[in-house]
């Protein structure tokens, strides 16, 4: 299973919200790409990025931010927020990224989503699932959506869909355990490789959620908070991958 370190970014700084709300933001370093590099520093292998100004505005807005990690890491990356059409697609591949992920776009314009799968391969595009109480939301997760999560991954599978990162917005920086249920439901009924998000507060939940099946986990506030430290994912690394 990979531990994908999350960096948002807010304002051109590296920040952590709870719970989805702007308003909670925590500025941890006022340059992304040093936390990149310190990741990469430490033998981190995957980054989690996304543009949480270009997620409620409905175009990518830190491009270039990006693109500096991009150029000055080594990072596999996978990049999410404000890519809902054509032209921001283009932007976050040609800035070099790994991966896109894909939430409101899929709700909203499914058929887009689809020909995105079928224009990058089935490897690049990530379906981004986030959810409060059982009920998809999109643009930032200010929007509730009247979809449930599982019914809207099934309804790409069809497609060749291979990625899905879930997150429970409730549990979202809030360091309160990630949504053990909701995966192993979804692991049960579908083959996607899922990528856990939202709650994780410590070694013992990455543990746990590599034997229910899934694929990643996307540690943030936990790695900010000092409550996992990059020894620690070194460890986790050695005895388990």
């Amino acid at each position: 299973m990979k531990i994908i370190p999350a960096i948002d970014i807010l304002d051109g700084k590296c920040v952590r919200l709870s719970k989805g709300k702007y308003d909670t933001s925590k500025i941890y370093n006022k340059n992304p790409l040093d936390v990149a590099l310190e990741f990469q520093d430490n033998g981190v292998e995957h980054l989690h990025i996304v543009d949480l100004d270009g997620a409620r505005s409905n175009k990518i807005e830190n491009i270039k931010i990006i693109e500096k990690i991009v150029k000055k890491t080594n990072l596999d990356i996978q990049f999410g927020g404000g890519i809902k059409s054509d032209y921001q697609i283009k932007i976050a591949f040609d800035s070099g990224v790994n991966k896109v992920i894909a939430g409101s776009v899929a709700v909203k314009k499914p058929k887009k989503f689809i020909k995105w799968i079928e224009c990058f391969g089935f490897e690049k595009i990530i379906l981004g699932v986030d959810y409060f109480k059982s009920k998809v939301h999109t643009n930032g997760w200010l929007n509730e959506e009247n979809i449930s999560p599982m019914t809207l991954i099934k309804s790409f599978l069809k497609y060749n869909l291979k990625y899905v990162i879930c997150t429970d917005i409730e549990k979202d920086g809030m360091l309160s355990g990630p949504s053990f249920s909701m995966y192993e439901n979804i692991l049960s009924k579908t083959k996607i490789k899922l990528i856990s998000s939202g709650g994780i507060k410590g070694i013992d939940d990455l543990e746990k959620l590599l034997k229910i099946g899934c694929d990643g986990a996307i540690v943030g506030k936990s790695i900010y908070e000092n409550l996992i430290s990059m020894d620690d994912i070194k460890k986790f690394n050695l005895k388990w991958n």
